[in-house]
């Protein structure tokens, strides 16, 4: 089993009794603004950041971060899986993998 790494970005999400690593990289992240129809990074982050997205939204995110940490999942998978903690778990993982991208970056020294 792979451990999640946060200082790289890194999430888990456990599917169908299954820890799975998610990471937003910037292919991730254009693939999600593509998907979401987003004019910009800045206008994703808002959109999350709002609290006013649909499921929809948390799962194209989550996609996104399983895809970005180089997780296979079918298309459409994730919609009917067994996500550990429903739905609430979902946001808060969807949550965390958005605050762990756009965390500005610290190295030990800082």
């Amino acid at each position: 089993m792979t451990m999640t790494n946060p200082h790289r970005g890194e999430v888990s999400l456990v599917i169908n009794g299954e820890a799975r690593q998610m990471r937003l990289t910037l292919g991730a992240l254009a693939g999600l603004e593509a998907r979401l129809e987003s004019g910009s990074l800045i206008e994703l982050a808002e959109r999350f950041e709002s609290g006013r997205i649909s499921t929809a939204d948390l799962l194209a995110l989550l996609e996104a971060g399983l895809h970005g940490a180089g997780e296979t999942m079918a298309e459409g998978a994730l919609a009917d899986a067994e996500i550990e903690g429903g739905a609430v778990g979902a946001m808060r993982a969807g949550i965390a993998l958005l605050s762990a991208a756009f965390r500005p970056f610290q190295s030990d020294g800082d």
